[in-house]
């Protein structure tokens, strides 16, 4: 009986814990200078609580190809924090589930630049679109649909 109480304050406590560790994380943003939405992009990870720091380069490729980010799953930008890539404008709230969770993975994408994605907004024009989790070796699944 005290285990199950125990286990209802602790476990509440220690998700919240693992949340604000994500949070706690650099986030490494490798972008070109030219590019107004992944500045945008950047105001939104800072507004959920995400420290970033941004390198400004003449292209990104180097940086996604070192990180594993398959040609196919790429955007105009590449993050990086946790030992996972971040690539393009995927929402700060799977980049924290990504963090909380701990996957084998490389890294989770939005291929494109799909309107309505952080730092795509169109007043409300929205797509829908994937988050996509992929691995070193290039095999994908979906980790978040929006």
């Amino acid at each position: 009986m005290l285990g199950r109480k125990l286990f209802r304050i602790v476990a509440p406590l220690a998700l919240l814990a693992s949340a604000e560790s994500a949070v706690a994380a650099t986030l490494m943003v490798t972008r070109t200078a030219f590019c107004g939405c992944c500045k945008l992009w950047v105001e939104r990870m800072k507004a959920a609580g995400f420290t970033v720091q941004v390198k400004e380069v003449e292209s990104v490729t180097p940086t996604a190809r070192r990180l594993g980010v398959p040609d196919k799953l790429r955007s105009c930008h590449t993050s990086q924090i946790g030992g996972y890539a971040i690539e393009g404008h995927v929402p700060a709230a799977d980049i924290k589930r990504l963090l909380a969770q701990k996957p084998k993975a490389a890294g989770i994408a939005v291929p494109g630049m799909v309107a309505g994605t952080p730092g795509m907004e169109q007043g409300g024009h929205s797509e829908p679109y994937q988050v996509i989790l992929f691995d070193r070796a290039g095999k994908t699944r979906v980790f978040a649909s929006h």
